[in-house]
């Protein structure tokens, strides 16, 4: 369910008002006025209301009490109506916008390009049964994930969401044909999951209303839900499951044009291919050499289990973040990395009950127009306390040292909550709202090995080695998603070659892998953390070849996020003021 949220919730936004100024320039063209009404235009007749849960996400709570149209006519609607849009926007001259407008305008038309190849050709209403199970669940988790209104109100609009929902996942049955297998699969791995979320997290999360005639309505829309979602569950069983023969690959041509509508890359698949494989074959002889060091006669997989086994205890993993935190803004500051914005921390807590399953550590930040949840949390998953021994030690083992030094990076400092505290310095509604996953999770994955190489150092040389070691592991995974992502959906890599690859080349556990692989069949743009970080590298490489002995680390990475989070070749084009390769 988490990784349906996707870029809204991972990109980490501000809190500015809804009518917040759009352009930079001090005396906007005609153009640029004219271009920016219409871009208001899609995003507020078209943008937010046939996403409402995305809406609640940003905190645009008018569409609370809305649900997606999950019908086949609702999908020829929005297409109809993207299409109006393209065609209006298109009549725009963009050479006639400013540096900015263009920036914004390739980013709304790409998004609106992007819809309509999902729409239209890749066709996730048609053939994935998870897109109705896990997104009826996603309308019901964001009225509860942020206390952005009392526990009635949010309750009222859950209500109203969940009278819809039965239909919804009755829609499925009309618009499901021939589904891939693994989708099918998938989607009934995924249920049991979203059922108990629904007899479960959903009512605990309103135990505190005690409004009865409220509190009846809620107890007859949740069990019509749970029920359709039962029935769901049979009917995915019984009649689809055994005739699922669909195929899930995108194929050559649309891989291409979604990653260029996306992330605004168009370079051809086999040279990205070999960008990759020369930054893993980089990595891995890096990981070679380091072990080698350490522990001269161990394999890269006991290498891992030797770093699983180095971590706090479960009742000091909480002190043992808010520790590093505290050490890499003192490291940040001292070398001038970035500026951080605010002294304001995430606040650091035990994951929600409704989030355990589903994920170990995550960032939980506003959305960028949300006026009353504002804080920021710092969310981690501890084991159970009636877990045995075993089980305890092997989950507390992807809490390792060097595990955890990634992810507070990653996900904080200077990763994804530094990038959402420098939101409220962009003024651009369009980049507060539209994005890529190259810049969001580049730019985190990029901190992971940017930090390192900027001098950070564990206790002693041994330690800075074995945090070395769980980066480079970090970066094999990804390098490993993006070989895997092109090559299983261009037809060259079978799924169950793709489990092999990242047991061989990503050093994962089979049972990782698989997990893996399942991921990229439906997630095939999942190659947007090493795709960004090597946009950003070059970028950074670049820029220093231009300025020279003026070049400066921090001003680098504050210019950067200046831009808000749009793909590298936006980003690139502004500071470079050019159109160069972004790789």
């Amino acid at each position: 369910m988490r990784k349906k949220i996707n870029l809204w919730n991972m990109v980490l936004l501000f809190v500015v008002f809804l009518n917040s100024p759009v352009i930079f320039a001090d005396n906007p063209s005609h153009s640029d006025t004219l271009f920016y009404q219409k871009a208001n235009q899609f995003l507020d007749h078209y943008y937010f209301p046939v996403h409402p849960s995305l809406a609640t996400e940003l905190g645009l709570h008018q569409y609370d009490t809305r649900l997606e149209d999950y019908s086949k006519e609702g999908v020829k609607q929005h297409v109809v109506l993207l299409k109006k849009y393209a065609a209006s926007l298109s009549k725009i001259s963009e050479k006639n916008l400013s540096e900015q407008a263009q920036g914004d305008y390739e980013l709304i038309l790409n998004t609106i390009r992007s819809e309509l190849l999902t729409l239209e050709s890749i066709r996730p209403w048609e053939k994935n049964p998870d897109y109705y199970s896990s997104g009826v669940s996603l309308d019901a988790f964001v009225l509860i994930e942020r206390q952005f209104a009392s526990p009635e109100a949010r309750l009222q609009a859950l209500i109203a969401r969940e009278k819809g929902m039965p239909e919804a996942l009755q829609a499925a049955r009309v618009n499901i044909k021939n589904p891939p297998k693994i989708y099918t699969q998938i989607a009934l791995e995924q249920l049991p999951g979203i059922i108990k979320f629904f007899q479960s997290d959903v009512p605990k999360a309103f135990s505190a209303v005690h409004d009865p005639k409220l509190s009846k309505q809620f107890a007859t829309s949740n069990s019509a839900v749970i029920k359709a979602l039962f029935d769901y569950q049979a009917w995915l069983k019984k009649d689809v499951l055994p005739k699922s023969d669909g195929d899930f690959r995108l194929g050559a041509e649309i891989y291409r044009q979604k990653l260029k509508y996306d992330e605004m890359v168009t370079l051809p698949l086999d040279q990205l291919l070999a960008l990759n494989l020369e930054n893993m074959r980089q990595n891995q002889q890096e990981f070679a050499r380091i072990a080698k060091e350490l522990a001269p006669n161990r394999t890269p997989e006991q290498m891992l289990a030797a770093i699983n086994q180095n971590h706090p205890a479960p009742d000091k993993l909480l002190t043992a973040f808010k520790d590093k935190f505290s050490y890499l803004i003192d490291f940040i500051q001292q070398k001038k990395i970035i500026t951080i914005p605010s002294p304001v921390r995430p606040i650091m807590e035990e994951t929600p009950p409704f989030l355990r399953a589903i994920t170990f550590a995550s960032m939980d930040t506003p959305g960028p127009f949300e006026a009353q949840a504002k804080e920021a949390y710092f969310n981690v998953t501890l084991p159970e306390t009636n877990w045995s021994k075993d089980k305890t030690d092997s989950f507390m083992g992807q809490f390792n040292y060097p595990s955890i030094n990634s992810i507070a990076i990653h996900e904080a400092y200077p990763g994804h909550y530094v990038q959402f505290l420098w939101m409220h310095d962009v003024h651009d509604r369009i980049r507060k709202v539209l994005g890529a996953m190259s810049n969001a999770e580049g730019w985190a994955h990029y901190c992971e090995q940017m930090m390192l190489d900027e001098g950070l150092q564990g206790k002693d040389e041994r330690d800075t080695k074995f945090l070395r070691l769980g980066e480079l592991l970090n970066a094999l995974l990804r390098n490993a998603r993006f070989t895997v992502s092109i090559q299983m959906h261009t037809g060259k890599m079978t799924f169950d070659e793709a489990v092999d690859y990242f047991v061989k080349e990503g050093y994962l556990s089979p049972v990782a892998a698989m997990i893996e692989a399942k991921r990229g069949t439906t997630d095939p743009m999942y190659l947007y953390y090493t795709l960004g970080k090597l946009q950003i590298l070059k970028l950074r490489a670049d820029l220093e070849k231009k300025e020279g002995s003026t070049f400066n680390l921090q001003q680098f990475h504050d210019d950067f996020m200046r831009q808000g989070f749009p793909p590298i070749k936006i980003v690139r084009k502004a500071l470079l003021h050019n159109d160069s390769a972004t790789l």
